[in-house]
């Protein structure tokens, strides 16, 4: 496993193709200068020695020492040893709707999206415990096992949109089922389960079932509604571009709801509560505060350790090109012109 230092620096890799755009002026401008002092054959005579593409090497030279430089200040580090570590925590499975009206921006930027935020900032805030995710629309589907990676949760997060699964609808009841395989720990009590969505749901009969499931294997079941009473119309995108409303058989505009009584429903058959997700910052303070009562279990985890630094590395690759561009000289060298590897007799 790698691990970056200072990924800030990062940005200073900006300076590469700045310099490279500066170098194309500046080869354009000289050309130009040259044409107008004299003409192609003359200038070879003149300067017999100027290489025609030394100053292409030295330039990738430079501008790969740079490169390398950049990554030795952000300071690369790779995990040696795999161990396992014992955590405290909770297993916390959050299941997102992805449905089509999931992209009705009457919350914005639009019910997806405050659902994603919501779950990242959530994130943010957990100590040790582990997270998995589900998307669901008409069928459920698992996103991300149970993990202590955070890194690779919000990763997975953010991939998600309404576009991922085929087949349209809400089944509630299909995603809770599935979080019912999710825990695998049969010593872990502390099971929680978090439903993002707008709170429809078409599923048929299978709700009810599916909370007795959840309730039989200890799952606390928490419901966030992302969208407002009043509603809004389902836009259909391309590139961004609006390009129509969604519409019923009849032609007329979808509206669609937030439905929080059945999300209410949820929540209080799952033991757990109902959260409205308008105000993201006190939704998730609310959260972060039911997860820091709740007895914490241990478990075991494993996670890479003893990292070593590989600064050292690439600063000397850099030093090295640096080298090798003082030595590249610009003009023709005796040897160089007898080997003829960029075949300039020829070009002359």
């Amino acid at each position: 496993m790698i691990q970056l230092d200072e990924k800030t620096y990062l940005y200073l890799l900006l300076v590469i193709p700045a310099l490279l755009l500066l170098y194309l002026l500046h080869h354009f401008w000289k050309k130009r200068t040259q044409r107008r002092f004299a003409d192609g054959r003359l200038l070879r005579k003149l300067a017999p020695d100027r290489s025609l593409f030394k100053p292409q090497i030295k330039l990738i030279l430079f501008l790969g020492a740079i490169a390398l430089l950049v990554v030795g200040l952000v300071n690369p580090k790779m995990g040696t040893k795999l161990e396992t570590v014992k955590r405290e925590g909770v297993d916390i499975v959050f299941a997102v709707d992805v449905s089509k009206s999931m992209l009705a921006e009457d919350i914005a930027p639009n019910r997806l999206e405050k659902g994603k935020r919501l779950v990242s900032e959530i994130i943010n805030n957990l100590a040790s415990d582990r997270v998995g995710i589900i998307a669901y629309a008409a069928q459920a589907y698992p996103q991300l096992p149970i993990t202590t990676d955070y890194g690779a949760a919000k990763m997975f997060l953010q991939s998600m949109n309404t576009d991922m699964l085929s087949s349209q609808g809400t089944a509630i009841g299909e995603a809770i089922e599935l979080a019912t395989t999710y825990y695998d720990d049969e010593e872990q009590t502390n099971r929680v389960l978090f439903i993002i969505s707008d709170g429809e749901d078409h599923s048929e009969g299978s709700l009810g079932s599916a909370l007795e499931a959840a309730r039989e294997q200890g799952i606390r079941i928490f419901t966030i509604g992302v969208g407002s009473a009043k509603g809004g119309p389902i836009p259909i995108k391309r590139n961004g571009v609006l390009e129509s409303l969604k519409r019923d058989q009849e032609g007329e505009v979808v509206i669609t709801k937030l439905n929080e009584d059945i999300l209410w429903e949820i929540a209080s058959e799952g033991d757990g509560e109902y959260l409205s997700g308008a105000n993201t910052s006190e939704a998730v303070s609310s959260i972060t505060q039911i997860l820091q009562e709740m007895d914490k279990m241990e478990f075991e985890a494993k996670q890479f350790a003893e990292f070593k630094d590989q600064f050292q590395w690439f600063l000397g690759g850099a030093i090295l090109l640096l080298l090798l561009d003082i030595f590249v000289l610009e003009r023709k060298t005796a040897w160089l012109r007898k080997l003829d590897l960029f075949n300039e007799k020829k070009a002359a």
